[in-house]
């Protein structure tokens, strides 16, 4: 090979070499999942070895003149390629370790707030930066629970603002409204539910060895509208939606009962009286002795007794398709639904459900299970889009839902 022609395609090995190891070399300082792995190692080796590959082939540059055999549209081109792919990794770096926090808080607090995605930030961060993150981004937990008694179903007979009017006009014979609007460019879809006693917990066939889709669920279990319920855990990196969190209670009976160690959620249900409540650190049969007849559990709680909870910055659960489940003064339960973007990047944080649960009037509130599983069905079919983490457009098997039966 021509040693002009050799020097210049060392130099652009060189280049792709030297940010390809430094970009894997930061990543791995800033990171302690890197920092003992075999990767880190590497990336330095064949960062030293680059640099002097990339001194060698100025070298030959400098000692030579180019080639006119080595056409000057080829090194343009090629050039251009080598060039891109150098920005790429110098922004790719400026976005995780910039000045600049915006993409670091989202995807500590989205990623930490999942079960099976944490590694998604521990790859780039090390445990002391998640650490400031989200001491930064959190629900303050205050240790209450609901007064099931300020729920008095006393009708309200005049519109304070738009948002109640809203809820309020609809046809005497309506047992439910679905209100449309935007929340940070995505579609969220609001439900009122004006008869509480119709509200029941659902459960999948299959608990304890899979989910189902929620829709399949609405209509085995004749539900004319449904959203996803509880949290759930399973074994392994692939989640198939087979095991609730902490406590499930359908129509009564006892479906599970686990311990949920958490500051800010815990049971999520309605008791005798067709009230909402929201109780920390109960026992299936504390709930029980509580009149509670329908229950599922998950976090964190957005409004007790009317006031809201202290949240910090986006709420340490980061922006994605959200669930929350609220019940009025009045004793109408709302039902939210707040879908992400194409690419998930975008949807509703905590605070934003909060906010948007106070809007509409609610005395309690929580958030339930949300990004993939975030999913209402109407008569059987999907009304909003859930997005999955290969950016398909289709929602998973999960545990529980809430659902209203005629």
């Amino acid at each position: 090979m021509n040693t002009r022609k050799k020097g210049i395609i060392l130099l652009w090995i060189s280049i792709f070499i030297i940010f390809t190891s430094l970009t894997f070399f930061v990543i791995g300082c800033n990171s302690d999942y890197l920092v003992n792995n075999i990767a880190k190692r590497f990336a330095l080796t064949f960062l030293i070895l680059a640099i002097l590959l990339l001194v060698y082939s100025i070298f030959l540059l400098i000692r030579f003149r180019f080639s006119r055999a080595f056409k000057k549209t080829k090194i343009i081109v090629v050039s251009a390629i080598v060039g891109l792919y150098v920005l790429g990794c110098s922004s790719f770096l400026f976005i995780l370790y910039g000045p600049i926090d915006n993409f670091r808080t989202w995807l500590i607090t989205t990623a930490m707030a999942t079960m099976n995605h944490q590694h998604y930030c521990r790859w780039f961060y090390s445990d002391e930066t998640i650490s400031k993150v989200l001491g930064q981004n959190y629900v303050g937990n205050d240790g209450m629970s609901t007064d099931p008694s300020l729920i008095t179903f006393d009708k309200t007979t005049s519109y304070a603002n738009e948002y109640e009017r809203e809820i309020l006009e609809h046809d005497e014979d309506d047992l439910y409204k679905i209100i449309e609007f935007k929340v940070n460019g995505c579609d969220a879809y609001l439900a009122a539910i004006y008869d509480a006693s119709k509200i029941r917990v659902g459960v999948s066939k299959y608990i304890g060895v899979g989910g189902q889709y929620i829709y399949d669920m609405a209509k085995q279990q004749n539900a004319i509208l449904a959203i996803n319920g509880g949290g759930f855990y399973d074994p392994g990196y692939n989640s198939n939606g087979a095991n609730p969190l902490g406590v499930t209670i359908a129509d009564g009976k006892i479906i599970t009962d686990d311990a949920y160690a958490s500051n800010n959620g815990g049971l999520i249900g309605f008791n005798l009286a067709n009230q909402l409540v929201l109780m920390r650190d109960a026992t299936a049969s504390e709930a029980i002795d509580a009149g509670v007849r329908d229950a599922v559990t998950m976090g964190p709680f957005l409004i007790v007794n009317g006031k809201m909870a202290d949240i910090k910055g986006n709420g340490g659960w980061g922006v994605a398709a959200r669930t929350a489940i609220g019940q009025r003064k009045d004793g109408i339960v709302l039902f939210l639904v707040v879908d992400s973007n194409e690419f998930r990047t975008k949807g509703a944080s905590i605070r934003d459900l909060a906010e948007i649960m106070e809007r509409y009037g609610a005395i309690n509130a929580a958030n339930l299970d949300g990004g993939t599983s975030s999913a209402m069905v109407e008569d059987g079919k999907l009304i909003n889009d859930p997005i999955n983490s290969a950016l398909e457009h289709k929602t998973r098997g999960i545990p529980t839902i809430f659902k209203v039966v005629k």
